[in-house]
């Protein structure tokens, strides 16, 4: 007789079902197959220009994996950054280009740039937070390292002659929830700026992958203390107006759009069961995928938590983005197209939009850049598919061998698509015309306001 299927144990939680990931595996996958790469009507930057600077990318290789594992082996977190920062201070003078180091307002904020004659001005960015508890989970010693090459790479072409213009690297702190490209914003920090151009690890190849964009509001419900037992009717709880309001955002989520966010937390609940709480609060993420969506679902948001204090008699305070609020990436088209093109010539496949479901997304404050300069953030696969981010499995591939490939086919990537813009002004055109088509300048602080 067969042995029975064992009893769960009752003090493990269950495992989340598996299917409808690998469905979207083989979806993404089908798609793949008969998707057409984004591709560019611009001439670009010449191809003995490229291979030159495609070559002082690799031959600085060995100093960009040594700071990729550096990073990895080291992680620091939010405005922590300092040996991060140092490091990249450091290779940037062994290859005699000056950084500064506490920029814009930051301790852990760097700039370096180099110009050569006249020309417009392209950045590129790089980001070296990690998390707390796993490290590199996100990848960021793959998007500095990248970063580091690709503006390397740009040094060469610019002293060698090759072009004109001004490379720019920016290290920015923060991005996990700290929001320093904002902040760096608001300082000045891409006043100038004709092109940004950044890369993010994932388990995909996607030439531009929607981000949402991501406010925080944190809830304080206050009330009237009562023994709960003997005078549970003289208190009024506040523990009960944040479960209200966590009830009420959970029937808001079946009526928002598919890609809509709305995730929180309980941080203070009471000190005691026989107390009635006189306070409590939650905090939420409230995520979507266009500013005037975003804008939308803050209110309904809004209105959900008042309400739970009504229903309660208790007086809330809410409190809007204590750090830098998040807003959805607008890619550029123009130069995700030279990007597709240039990771080609590196094997890569980059997908075009629409293959990759854009609700596998998150948040980050590149798109708070993205609206003020013409900007691309595609994706690089460094990890098997559905390998989740922020996850110590997808840590471990960002500090392995497809890491270090993702590093250097990623710096060689940027470092073409701006050479592009350095070296043709009618993509430098094009790149400011869609950008405007899009919406232009954006007053994010107004906005936010």
């Amino acid at each position: 007789m067969a042995d029975p299927t064992p009893a769960p144990d009752p003090a493990r939680p269950t495992s989340p079902d598996g299917t409808y990931l690998a469905g979207v595996r083989a979806a993404i996958d089908r798609a793949a197959a008969s998707a057409e790469p984004l591709r560019s009507g611009h001439t670009g930057a010449a191809e003995e220009v490229l291979a030159a600077t495609e070559a002082a990318v690799e031959g600085a290789g060995p100093d960009l994996l040594a700071l990729s594992h550096a990073l990895h082996a080291h992680p620091e977190e939010a405005f922590a950054e300092h040996d991060s920062v140092r490091a990249v201070a450091d290779l940037l003078a062994r290859h005699d280009v000056p950084a500064q180091v506490g920029v814009h307002g930051l301790d852990t904020a760097l700039r370096a740039s180099v110009s050569a004659g006249q020309g417009p001005t392209v950045a590129v960015l790089a980001e070296y937070d990690a998390l707390p508890g796993i490290g590199h989970g996100c990848g960021h010693n793959v998007i500095c390292a990248g970063a580091v090459g690709a503006f390397l790479g740009l040094v060469h072409a610019l002293r060698s002659g090759a072009v004109g213009g001004t490379a720019v690297l920016l290290g920015t702190p923060a991005e996990e929830g700290g929001g320093g490209k904002e902040l760096m914003a608001r300082d000045g920090a891409f006043e100038g700026v004709d092109a940004v151009v950044m890369l993010h690890p994932f388990s995909y190849d996607v030439a531009i992958q929607p981000f949402l964009g991501r406010r925080q509001v944190r809830a304080t419900y206050r009330g009237v203390a009562a023994h709960a037992s003997a005078q549970p009717f003289m208190g009024r709880n506040a523990l009960d107006a944040v479960v209200a309001g966590y009830t009420g955002i959970a029937m808001l989520r079946q009526h928002i759009t598919p890609s809509d966010r709305v995730h929180g937390i309980v941080l203070d609940g009471g000190q005691r069961p026989n107390v009635v709480p006189a306070t409590a609060s939650a905090e939420y993420y409230v995520r979507s995928g266009e500013p005037a969506t975003l804008a939308d679902l803050c209110s309904r948001v809004e209105l959900v938590l008042r309400a739970a204090a009504a229903m309660t008699g208790t007086g809330v305070e809410l409190e809007w983005d204590r750090q830098p609020a998040y807003l959805p990436i607008r890619a550029n088209r123009e130069l995700a197209a030279r990007w597709t093109g240039h990771q080609q010539r590196r094997g890569r496949t980059s997908l075009p939009p629409g293959v990759v479901p854009e609700t596998l997304s998150g948040s980050t404050d590149l798109g708070n850049v993205s609206v003020r300069v013409p900007a691309i953030h595609p994706m690089l696969a460094v990890s098997s598919p559905g390998t989740s981010l922020h996850t110590a499995e997808f840590a471990a591939a960002a500090g392995s061998q497809t890491g270090d490939r993702g590093v250097l086919d990623g710096a060689v990537g940027l470092a073409l698509t701006a050479l592009d813009v350095l070296a043709d002004p009618a993509l430098l055109a094009a790149v400011r015309a869609e950008f405007q088509e899009a919406g232009g300048v954006m007053d994010v602080e107004e906005f936010l306001r």
